[in-house]
């Protein structure tokens, strides 16, 4: 009962680390729409190179391991399907009936936090799982996915306040979104043991990882980098993508 306890806190806390991003809401001035842009960039540089460099490879790992030469392949066709299902959840939205320039800019960010808080919410799912099941095999195998995960949450917690708040001007609700999205990781962790545990395998969490990283990569591409140019120059966008994935390059390298 401590093992599954001590599992269950590190993917806890490794969620929880999304609500850390959520807090750098409240050092961001409103009116500095530079640092807007410049975060947004960030964000899908984070978004970007965690997908094509973490996720993506986990995928073709756990899917090659099962169906050999057909692995890259299924990855492949996953990650493109993560697209598709991003692209038509993006449909689905209901459009912006706005006039004045302003609120649709405003309604714009909202759509894209709340778009991002359920993409990184379906990312923080499996992530959960992975956390739980290598605590449960290894306490130090779990701490060391634990810290990791919680490492880069805190950027991609980013990718969620930030919208929220210039959207909303509540510091509260952009803390609160970045919290909530984070907070999939235990739902996984539960989830997987009462319910998935008989049936999860290699295969299931190779397909979630790589859809998922469709979802990201869209996510960034479709509505992260759209908006941080509304709000700032080239140059400023692309120097927020740089230091994202240089973040997560670092981070990577070190755990």
């Amino acid at each position: 009962m401590s093992h599954l306890l001590l599992a269950f806190i590190l993917s806890f806390l490794a969620g929880a680390a999304s609500a850390v991003g959520g807090l750098l809401s409240f050092f961001i001035k409103k009116e500095n729409l530079s640092a807007l842009a410049i975060g947004l960039g960030f964000s899908a540089g984070v978004m970007i190179y965690v997908s094509f460099m973490e996720i993506l490879p986990h995928a073709q790992t756990a899917l090659t391991s099962l169906y050999g030469s057909y692995g890259p392949v299924f990855t492949v066709i996953l990650f493109f399907a993560g697209i598709g299902l991003a692209w038509g959840v993006d449909r689905c939205l209901p459009p912006l009936h706005v006039k004045e320039d302003t609120l649709k800019q405003t309604a714009k960010l909202k759509q894209t936090g709340i778009f991002t808080a359920v993409a990184l919410a379906l990312h923080n799912f499996p992530e959960g799982l992975a956390t739980f099941f290598s605590a449960l095999d290894s306490v130090t195998l779990g701490f060391s996915i634990a810290l990791a995960v919680a490492i880069h949450n805190i950027p991609e917690g980013i990718a969620v306040a930030l919208p929220v708040y210039h959207s909303t001007g509540s510091r509260q609700k952009a803390f609160w979104a970045s919290a909530v999205s984070g907070m999939a990781e235990p739902v996984g962790a539960v989830t997987g043991y009462f319910i998935l545990s008989a049936v999860l395998h290699e295969a299931l969490l190779g397909v979630l990882f790589a859809s998922v990283a469709g979802i990201m990569v869209y996510l960034a591409l479709d509505e992260l980098l759209p908006t941080a140019h509304d709000y700032g120059h080239g140059h400023q966008v692309i120097s927020g993508v740089i230091g994202g994935m240089a973040l997560m390059a670092v981070v990577l390298l070190i755990f």
